[in-house]
């Protein structure tokens, strides 16, 4: 196998904020920023009195600016940072529930209140729950943030054998359905589409004929003899290996989740680079508000709607 189509068997989902890719953290530039002109705002309001003894239009720039802008900027924080904030999909790994171009509300709330840059939490409001779709640090490299769907809480027994995902024992309903996406035409293999059950949550997952990413990830680590590139489910015991890469089985740590994306066969996710731990949690996706196709086309409203 070689490096071109191995690292095109996985698509990257590294979100992207609305203004731009998330391995830059807005909030960065937004919080300091902000603190700066509600500094000059507080100097000129109670010690250099421009405004007051000036006028507008005689005040130095700077003060101006700081009138002008820090009450703007300290909504945008508040609503970035506590409330909602808007995403960017850039990749395929969560279809079909979510397209490549599709923008999303994220609830920042429903995991914890946070302190922005660096994700704190100061307020503990509730955790995950089975079948949610979340956006998280991405533990390897936490500056860059995924989304991927709940599958694993803390103290779960995952299995996975013979194509059953099982959780605790018992195993997850998943019923072949039909499901017609015109973009499947491009793909090589054959794709089918399932109805999977995950706590209270339904949603589609999405499949290809005859492919095994666990297992190619696996040999084409093997073949560079790089022990970083071996799947997370390989390491964890001896079920992948004894299985010829078939099978796999994790157990959830305490304050860690394991994620997964809709598009098994397409997602690199837990089962590639292990749990999520819960100090990574950015929010709950809850709402596609816009979708765009990339290059020069109009954005488009018909697929609005909830996050399942």
């Amino acid at each position: 196998m070689s490096e071109v189509v191995f690292q095109t068997s996985l698509q990257d989902e590294q979100l992207c904020c609305e203004r731009g890719r998330v391995d830059f953290d807005f909030n960065l530039i937004l919080v300091p920023v902000t603190l700066i002109f509600f500094l000059v705002w507080l100097l000129d309001k109670f010690v250099l009195k421009q405004r007051a003894n000036k006028g507008r239009d005689q005040e130095n720039f700077v003060i101006t600016w700081a009138y002008d802008f820090w009450p703007v900027l300290a909504v945008v924080l508040i609503l970035r940072s506590f409330l909602y904030e808007p995403f960017n999909i850039p990749s395929d790994s969560m279809v079909p529930t979510l397209e490549t171009g599709d923008f999303i509300l994220v609830n920042k709330f429903d995991y914890g209140v946070r302190l922005p840059i660096v994700n704190a939490k100061v307020i503990d409001v509730g955790e995950p729950k089975r079948g949610e779709v979340i956006v998280f640090r991405y533990p390897p490299q936490p500056t860059i943030s995924y989304i991927k769907r709940v599958v694993g809480l803390p103290g779960d027994h995952i299995q996975f054998k013979a194509g059953q995902l099982t959780i605790n024992g018992k195993q997850i309903a998943k019923v072949a359905t039909e499901f017609k996406r015109d973009k499947d035409q491009l793909e090589t293999p054959t794709v089918y589409y399932f109805k999977e059950t995950l706590g209270e949550h339904q949603h589609l997952i999405r499949y290809l004929d005859g492919r095994n990413p666990l297992a190619e990830q696996f040999q084409f680590a093997q073949l560079k003899g790089a022990e970083a590139l071996v799947p997370f489910v390989a390491k964890a015991n001896n079920v992948f290996i004894q299985s010829n890469g078939q099978d796999w089985e994790v157990t959830v740590p305490k304050g860690q989740y394991f994620a997964m994306g809709d598009n098994r066969d397409q997602s690199a996710d837990s089962r590639f680079w292990g749990f999520v731990p819960e100090a990574n949690l950015t929010g709950r996706a809850f709402y596609i508000w816009m979708h765009k196709e990339p290059g020069f086309n109009l954005p488009s409203f018909g697929r609005n709607g909830k996050i399942d």
